[in-house]
């Protein structure tokens, strides 16, 4: 790190994909923002894929703006990546992530960075938010269903202006479409995540339409996230769980079919039952098995695996605890 990068206080990434806005009027009012902050600042850019016109219209502003940076990716990835790739080069202690294209007021990044006072995860929450009620219902029952399945409770997880602490992406290695869970990661992590209302920006009109496939993949999504927030370090729990429950339906309908047949004298070899008995029992015992893997492969790593994160250490000096042992309603504390 050089002198220069050591002076750098705020990193922001903006990850750019197919959906962007004119660099200029939204470095305009990014600049805005980030100078309202009152701390140094870099900006990094980061190309998901070929961008011609926006990579061009940047270079030609990069002659007024010396503290802007461009990443430039190979081939679409992913803005989760996107925004790893820019972590990489990023030099400040504190990253701010924003979109390429208008969500929230530039102003509003001065409330964003206040929150890390009482958080290590600030999120932005567009409110009051515009939008029909198609779409108002559309984000209510996405956002029901993440909370449904995880325990947590979040109101704007689409939106892309996010502040946190450096060791946030030091511990959480995000890929696919993860970014939109960062919440979520982090507060599994132990990190402490505060979401804040922000003024939408006037300009965030998004006019397309979101295809059936994009339906899927979120909901495919949320149980992705689901897994990884509870039972990434106990699979036995999730495999087990399903393995047991299958095993004793499959057990419980084969042991009637042998009840009927011995007492009963009702014959087999005509009923799809006993096939389909035999096949959830068998199903059963491969999940539990699965489960038990995993959790041989968990142990196994248990020492390269941190799940925790240290707030603080409080330390006792020699003369704190000699002033403790005359004094035991008044200890001294030196953090």
């Amino acid at each position: 790190m050089t002198q220069s990068d050591a002076e750098i206080q705020l990193s922001v990434i903006i990850p750019v994909g197919d959906r962007h806005a004119d660099p200029q009027s939204l470095l305009a009012e990014y600049s805005a923002g980030l100078a309202a902050v009152g701390q140094r600042y870099e900006i990094i850019f980061v190309l998901d894929g070929p961008q011609t016109d926006f990579a061009t219209a940047l270079q030609d502003l990069t002659a007024e703006h010396n503290d802007i940076s461009i990443v430039s990716l190979t081939r679409p990835f992913g803005e989760a990546t996107a925004l790893m790739a820019g972590f990489a080069r990023a030099a400040g202690q504190l990253i701010i992530n924003l979109p390429a294209y208008h969500q929230i007021q530039g102003m509003e990044i001065t409330k964003l960075v206040a929150g890390l006072d009482e958080a290590d995860l600030v999120i932005a929450r567009r409110w009051p938010r515009a939008g029909g009620s198609f779409e108002g219902l559309r984000r209510s029952a996405f956002h029901g269903l993440i909370a449904s399945v995880t325990g947590q409770r979040f109101h704007d997880l689409g939106c892309g202006a996010r502040v946190m602490r450096r060791r946030v992406l030091e511990e959480i290695t995000l890929y696919g479409d993860q970014h939109r869970f960062l919440a979520l990661l982090a507060d599994r992590q132990g990190f402490r995540v505060r979401e804040i209302n922000v003024a939408q920006s006037a300009l965030d009109r998004f006019t397309g339409h979101y295809r059936a496939r994009e339906y899927a993949h979120r909901v495919l999504d949320i149980f992705t996230v689901f897994f990884l927030v509870r039972f990434t370090k106990k699979p036995l729990r999730f495999f087990g769980m399903l393995g047991v429950s299958t095993f004793v339906i499959g057990g419980a309908l084969l042991a009637y079919l042998v009840v009927d047949r011995l007492i009963f004298n009702v014959g087999l070899a005509d009923r799809p039952a006993l096939l389909l008995s035999s096949l959830l029992v068998v199903l059963g015992l491969q999940l539990f098995a699965l489960g038990l893997l995993g959790e041989l492969i968990i142990f196994t790593h248990a020492k390269n695996i941190k799940d925790y994160q240290v707030d603080r250490v409080i330390e006792f000096t020699k003369a704190s605890h000699s002033d403790y042992a005359r004094r035991p309603d008044k200890s001294a504390i030196a953090n």
